[in-house]
């Protein structure tokens, strides 16, 4: 297992939309395994900066505010608030968690716009728009819905066809109505906005995609699409009053764009360089952001992986980047950029209006967030889409936490404490079992570091699993308890062991349950400096079945994992939905 040295990493996982907690699905598509990779990358000895935040413009923040007779800004503070508790409660261990209306994206977001139209890249169009007379409004893209003309989808939304995955111009639609009021009462009106002549980059933004050969085929699929399809120059301003103030470069609001802000889908992704702006503001340290996203400053020396559902992919391989080389400054563009697929409730979309799927606050007062994390990583939906059912995540937390797992250690650390007095054993030599433990933690750990290298997590997760198993095997072959009777020399050989394999099994738990493996580590006494998987750590294999100090006292941990019941699947199925 060998390493370059100590890296700089840059995580960034798509931005949560302000209106409303995020379901299951959405921490399992970007900000789960963004936070699993941050943090196997932390114990590698790396230097990683996990950014991330709330996207608070658009229209649907209007509109919720307006339902909760709030102001705008008092329903974003109020719902980034929310989501950075629930964030907290998944144990998501952002660097910073910050906010899309907050000044430094305004000012780097006028600032893009105006470089990119110094540049040739942004020119005043008068479009057609869909407005609403009913609701006195020009409709926002996503918010005027009708028949697809491609495949004739009944439900398409005005950006996008989520049955085809046609990129859409609401006047595309065939019979266009109001997504807001379900007014047909529409109509074609002439309004004049900013374009991002996205076409004049088609030949850069190909020839970096193609050279993007870290991606994962999910993305580079999607982006490949979109380029075969033609870029289309795309409008980045909208009619709204919350949103970013469209301005000339000398901070002055634009002649004829006193009504409208930029649109959320530019500003966004400018947020995770602001964020990382944010972060350094708030620690003190104002220009540190700059060897993170400035070429000329460090940056060349950043390792940036995004996480995203395949939903965001388009925006991430096009718009950005087109944002960011079209400046022809020095930012960093995106090294990896993985995407994942949907997590389904049983094969359907979550809906929170029919009260199908949990969401983040609502997984929390079920189980401690190890339980789903844990599910979540083992299933991600990296290949296909994957079916979140009641069934699966009761016999993945029983079989693979409870008892592989928590059995594990439980069984060891007891037999410790009734027959060593709670002691490190120091006697007994290593024999058969013991050599075939090492030779299996000397295929295995490899592997799991090489599986989170390629943010391959189903596999990392499974590698975990199966090193954990070992374990189990290992204490079948070794036999302490058995042992004891006539060799208590052979027994202490066991009990060692099986107390180093569970501190080891403690520190590669770490990523996806950290709660858990935190309680498995200070039960064993494992001091904070030698939890790492750093490469110096993982490299003496019989080693680390003989980290622990012979006589450290260590304390069986309370229980770990509480398997679910029947009749918690029963009750749940009848409150989430699902099927029995």
């Amino acid at each position: 297992m060998t390493d370059t040295g100590q890296r700089r990493i840059l995580v960034t996982s798509a931005l949560p939309y302000i209106n409303g907690v995020k379901h299951l699905g959405n921490l399992a598509g970007s900000m789960l395994p963004a936070d699993v990779y941050a943090r196997f990358q932390r114990l590698r000895g790396h230097d990683v900066l996990y950014i991330c935040a709330t996207d608070e413009h658009g229209t649907p923040a209007e509109l919720a505010a307006q339902a909760a007779d709030m102001s705008v800004r008092q329903y974003c503070d109020e719902q980034h608030e929310i989501q950075k508790k629930a964030g907290d409660g998944f144990e998501l261990s952002y660097d910073h968690f910050g906010r899309s209306s907050g000044e430094e994206n305004a000012r780097l977001t006028q600032h893009f716009a105006n470089v990119l139209e110094a540049n040739g890249l942004i020119e005043e169009r008068v479009m057609e728009q869909v407005y609403s007379i009913d609701d006195g409004r020009f409709l926002p893209d996503r918010y005027v819905e009708g028949t697809c003309p491609h495949c004739d989808f009944e439900k398409a939304r005005g950006d996008q066809c989520d049955n085809c995955g046609r990129l859409l111009d609401p006047v595309d639609l065939i019979d266009p109505y109001s997504a807001v009021s379900g007014s047909k009462n529409v109509e074609i009106r002439e309004t004049r906005h900013l374009f991002l002549q996205q076409s004049k980059m088609q030949d850069t933004i190909r020839d970096w995609v193609e050279a993007s050969t870290d991606w994962p085929q999910l993305a580079r699929s999607i982006a490949l699409k979109w380029l075969d399809e033609g870029l289309r120059d795309r409008a980045i301003t909208r009619d709204l009053s919350w949103g970013i103030p469209v301005t000339n470069p000398d901070g002055s609001i634009r002649e004829g764009f006193e009504d409208k802000v930029f649109y959320v889908w530019f500003d966004a992704p400018i947020e995770y360089i602001a964020a990382t702006q944010e972060w350094a503001k708030a620690k003190g340290e104002p220009d540190s952001w700059r060897s993170w996203w400035r070429t000329d400053e460090g940056a060349d020396y950043v390792q940036y992986v995004q996480f995203m559902g395949k939903d965001n992919v388009a925006f991430h391989t096009v718009g950005f980047p087109v944002t960011i080389m079209g400046s022809n400054e020095p930012w960093k563009l995106v090294d990896q950029l993985k995407a994942f697929n949907w997590v389904t409730w049983y094969g359907g979309k979550f809906s929170t209006s029919n009260k199908r799927g949990v969401f983040m606050d609502q997984a929390l007062d079920l189980l401690p967030a190890d339980y789903w994390r844990w599910y979540l990583i083992a299933n991600a939906p990296e290949g296909s889409d994957a079916a979140f059912t009641w069934e699966g995540f009761q016999a993945s937390v029983n079989s693979d936490l409870a008892n592989v797992l928590g059995n594990f250690v439980n069984r060891i650390t007891k037999y410790c404490a009734s027959k060593f007095d709670g002691q490190v054993p120091a006697t007994g030599e290593p024999g058969e079992a013991e050599a075939w433990m090492v030779s299996e933690l000397e295929t295995r750990l490899p592997q799991l570091v090489q599986h989170y290298e390629n943010m391959d997590f189903r596999k990392a997760a499974a590698e975990t699993r199966a090193i954990w198993a070992a374990g189990n095997e290992y204490l079948t072959k070794a036999e302490p308890w058995v042992k004891y009777k006539s060799d208590v020399d052979a027994a202490a050989i066991g009990v060692r062991t099986g107390l180093n394999l569970a501190a080891l099994f403690g520190i590669i738990a770490q990523p996806i349950i950290p709660e858990a493996a935190g309680m498995v580590l200070d039960a064993l006494g494992v001091p904070a400096d030698r939890r790492t998987m750093t490469p110096a750590a993982l490299s003496d294999i019989p080693g680390l079945l003989d980290a622990l100090p012979h006589g450290h006292a260590i304390a069986p941990p309370d229980v770990l994992f509480r398997k679910i019941e029947d009749d918690q699947v029963a009750e749940w199925t009848e409150r989430f939905g699902g099927e029995s």
